[in-house]
């Protein structure tokens, strides 16, 4: 499986089985490179990357940022992620950022013919957050708002430490033809723009479409 960028924002990728599946991203998001099996090549990527995010910064931070990208590309791989990229705004003067992911799991072989209520029911047990079963244009989904500690980089903070920070997320399960399921998780560690990121990851995750070998829109049923 392999993400790519394809018009007006739109990205997608192949899985097993021929299924396509594309999503449109709203203008403004920074998307971390993840396509690059080249490790020489995906430095320069992450360095351009930091110039655009950091236009004003020094070098040196523009670098010790990208260092710390690259830091997580071994959990990326291991969640299999296949997209990732993140957004700054401001909201009521405060300068808020959020984080979208996309990845591809395999659904477990005793999720049967129903597939939504077998991870509905998974996600519940795990008592992470609040689950409900939803209804997308390209078929049934499980969606789950909840938060989850985590810890913010030295290189972000003030003093210079890593810091403790609870981050609000809202992950999407979607069961596809293939015995696999996408993934899709927004999270944010600025609560005043939560109404803001949801609502646009709400339009992210309805953008959904799936395609089959011979070209034909799917629709997994309920």
């Amino acid at each position: 499986m392999s993400a790519v960028t394809t018009e007006e924002n739109g990205r997608g990728v192949v899985a097993g089985g021929g299924t396509d599946i594309r999503w449109i991203m709203p203008e403004g998001f920074f998307e971390i490179p993840m396509d690059s099996e080249d490790l020489d090549e995906t430095a320069e990527q992450l360095v351009e990357l930091a110039r655009s995010v950091m236009p004003e910064a020094d070098f040196e931070v523009q670098l010790q940022w990208a260092v710390m990208v690259a830091a997580h590309y071994d959990s990326f791989m291991e969640a299999g992620v296949q997209y990732a990229g993140f957004v700054m705004t401001e909201v009521e003067g405060s300068r808020c950022t959020a984080t979208v992911t996309v990845s591809m799991i395999d659904l477990d072989e005793e999720a049967g013919p129903h597939p939504v209520g077998f991870l509905g029911s998974s996600m519940r047990h795990l008592g992470i957050g609040r689950v409900s079963e939803i209804d997308l244009p390209c078929g049934p989904a499980v969606s789950c708002i909840g938060t989850r500690k985590g810890s913010l980089d030295g290189s972000l903070t003030e003093s210079g430490e890593a810091e403790p920070v609870m981050t609000s997320f809202i992950q999407v399960q979607i069961p596809l033809p293939n015995g696999t399921v996408l993934v899709m998780e927004l999270g944010t560690p600025t609560p005043q723009a939560w109404e803001v990121f949801s609502s646009m990851f709400a339009g992210v995750v309805k953008s959904v479409r799936l395609f089959g070998e011979d070209g034909k829109m799917l629709v997994m049923p309920g």
